[in-house]
């Protein structure tokens, strides 16, 4: 039997490492509430990031809530139908409404084009995610936000690593929110961070995060508990360290993939934005239509190898969504493509396997 070939297996620390830093945990017996750990990994994030504020938090959707919450949004927000879930729930659970254009049908991020069209007077914001780590177009998108005074947030949550035009691409935006779930290319087990370069945002995200507190016996203001812990930061730190070598790994895997599955004139990949230093968190390849997906889907998981369809389905269809929205690209390529497997430990016996499997299905 073939040994299980998951779409991605999270990176692991030298076990002794990291029962290093836990020893350090219970020597001190601070194990939460902006501990030591916690706020070494923010300065080493912030660093790694470039980042003027960056503030760890217990996971990259309460990063998302607590943004739009920093901003005072109420009303529209103009947002993609191609992302993970929590891009729009979180918009939801804040009482605003989600607005969704179409997507780029190479880039496969917002449509700048689309977003004047849909702006009216109760628009507030732009939320767009940097696909699978693929920049938005973001000088267009900020000649938009400026014209209409709208804030824009990032979701990146794929994007730990990534550069545009030799810029951390999370300070873009009046906000940008990381996720470092277990999945993620960089992870704390779980985890995200809120990143501005808005000395205002920055200090309510500070008390946002904390149940508003302002001192143990004072209060700014409305909170919720978005803190993380000392053992997640501690697999923060260990997997800091050796964050490079990961996207070396990947891109080399990616390379090697490429050269397996392409030229195909019946898959494609999505195109990288221009002057971007790419982290290679995932590998997507979207199929001529969804039939041959599912087949080849069902293929591949009978030999034990498991992609995902990620993202599907495009999020105008969630059953919370009750306005109907004309997004065509996206929902054609939420049903077309296919993230394939993709993390460190993966053979290129594997990738051979895989991409054989894929080729001899299509022909």
């Amino acid at each position: 039997m073939e040994k299980i070939i998951n779409v991605t297996v999270p990176n692991l620390p030298n076990i002794d490492e990291y029962i290093e830093y836990i020893r350090g945990i219970w020597d001190r017996n601070h194990l939460t509430n902006q501990g030591p750990l916690v706020l070494e990994l923010q300065e080493k994030l912030k660093k790694y990031l470039g980042a003027k504020h960056l503030f760890y938090v217990s996971n990259g959707t309460i990063a998302l809530q607590i943004a739009i919450k920093v901003l005072g949004l109420k009303g529209d927000i103009i947002t993609t139908p191609f992302s993970y879930v929590a891009t729009t729930s979180s918009i939801v659970w804040e009482n605003c409404n989600p607005i969704f254009t179409d997507i780029n049908n190479e880039s496969l991020t917002i449509d700048y084009k689309k977003i004047e069209k849909a702006i009216t007077s109760n628009t507030k914001a732009i939320l767009a995610t940097h696909v699978y780590g693929n920049p938005c177009d973001i000088e267009k998108i900020k000649i938009i936000a400026d014209k209409y005074n709208l804030y824009v947030i990032y979701d990146a949550a794929h994007s730990f690593g990534v550069k545009y035009n030799d810029q951390s691409l999370c300070n873009f935006g009046d906000i940008s929110t990381l996720s470092f779930h277990a999945t993620k290319l960089f992870h704390t087990i779980e985890g995200g961070a809120i990143v501005t370069n808005d000395d205002n945002f920055a200090e309510k995200i500070s008390y946002y995060m904390n149940f508003g507190h302002k001192g143990h016996d004072d209060f700014y203001g409305l909170g919720i508990n978005g803190k993380n812990s000392e053992f997640h930061a501690a697999m923060g730190l260990c997997n800091l360290k050796t964050i490079d070598n990961t996207i070396k790994v990947r891109s080399k895997l990616t390379s090697f993939y490429d050269k397996n599955l392409f030229p195909n004139t019946k898959i494609t990949k999505p195109k990288i934005t221009e002057n971007t230093l790419y982290n290679y968190g995932y590998y997507p390849i979207v199929f001529e239509n969804e039939n041959t997906l599912l087949a080849i889907k069902d293929i591949l998981n009978k030999n034990n190898i498991f992609p995902r369809r990620y993202f599907f389905p495009s999020l105008t269809n969630l059953p919370y969504i009750d306005k109907i929205f004309d997004t065509p690209i996206s929902e054609s390529i939420s049903r077309r493509v296919l993230c394939l497997p993709l993390y460190n430990e993966l053979e290129s016996i594997s990738i051979e396997r895989i991409c054989k499997i894929i080729l001899e299905s299509l022909n």
